[in-house]
């Protein structure tokens, strides 16, 4: 029972990360009805914000939390501006070419720049609490704690606020919406720092779990956040939450209890079942197109 609770606290810890990556995704996708598989790649820039901002600027936590966000949020915002935005009168098809090209051309980049894997050192105190024979690292309830306020916080914005209000009317109706007064632009740029800041905050995570990073790390965890996204209804908030942490809980328990190459095929075998019996996902609702 303790090995099984040992895992769960595990589950959450990288559920919770998928959870914040999905989240961008299903984000972009509520407002644009695109796929931004750059995303996966903002997150590994993420990462290596934070690596920069630890080994060089030797800043504690809390900035390079900060850094982080704000320097993900730039970079997506500028690309939603000089890649997408062009196109949003363009077939779908281009935008999704046109997101993998900016993918390939941060991978490459970010290759050209640091062509080998790069080591976080830790900055976060290494405390470990034992409860009977289950383990709890301070890392991990920073890990689960932040992602779920950052979570709670997004929520709130989108169904609370103005702007939550004007993402949910562009999502709704993107014809009638300008006509309503709403500022398109500027939600949809809105929405992409949003998306992409959470993206950050990820890769920061993700490197103090999992401290070696690369440019090609962005590509499979992109993935499988994705099928988060996928998972819970693609385009709905909560639902990318929960599909995070199921996705998260399938991986751990795989490789607790099957050989760890079992992992990723259990995963893609989740996607394909559920695309199977439910196409729309967990909370995500079946659409009827007029024609």
């Amino acid at each position: 029972m303790s090995y099984l609770l040992q895992q769960v606290l595990n589950a959450l810890q990288l559920g919770s990360i998928y959870a914040l990556i999905a989240l961008g995704y299903t984000m972009v996708y509520g407002i644009l009805t695109m796929i931004n598989f750059a995303h996966g790649d903002l997150f590994m820039v993420g990462a290596f914000l934070c690596f920069l901002s630890v080994l060089f600027l030797k800043l504690p936590f809390v900035a390079t939390l900060v850094v982080s966000m704000l320097g993900t949020a730039l970079l997506g915002v500028t690309i939603e501006r000089f890649a997408y935005k062009p196109l949003r009168g363009a077939p779908r098809v281009s935008a999704i070419i046109t997101a993998l090209g900016v993918g390939l051309f941060l991978e490459n980049f970010t290759l050209a720049l640091s062509p080998y894997p790069k080591h976080i050192p830790s900055f976060i105190p290494n405390t470990i609490w034992t409860l009977g024979e289950i383990s709890i690292s301070l890392l991990q309830v920073v890990v689960i704690a932040l992602s779920i306020v950052l979570m709670v916080i997004l929520d709130l914005i989108v169904r609370r606020t103005l702007l939550g209000m004007a993402m949910r009317a562009i999502s709704w109706d993107k014809t009638v919406a300008p006509l309503m007064g709403v500022p398109v632009d500027f939600v949809i740029s809105a929405t992409f720092a949003i998306g992409t800041s959470l993206g950050g905050v990820a890769g920061v995570l993700y490197g103090l779990c999992y401290p070696v990073i690369d440019p090609y790390m962005g590509i499979m965890v992109g993935w499988k956040a994705f099928i988060s996204a996928v998972v819970g209804g693609i385009g709905n908030i909560r639902g990318a939450m929960i599909g995070g942490y199921i996705l998260g809980a399938v991986e751990i328990l795989v490789v607790a209890f099957l050989p760890s190459t079992y992992r990723d095929l259990v995963v893609f075998a989740l996607l394909l079942v559920l695309l199977v019996f439910r196409p729309y996902g967990i909370l995500g609702k079946a659409t009827v197109q007029k024609v």
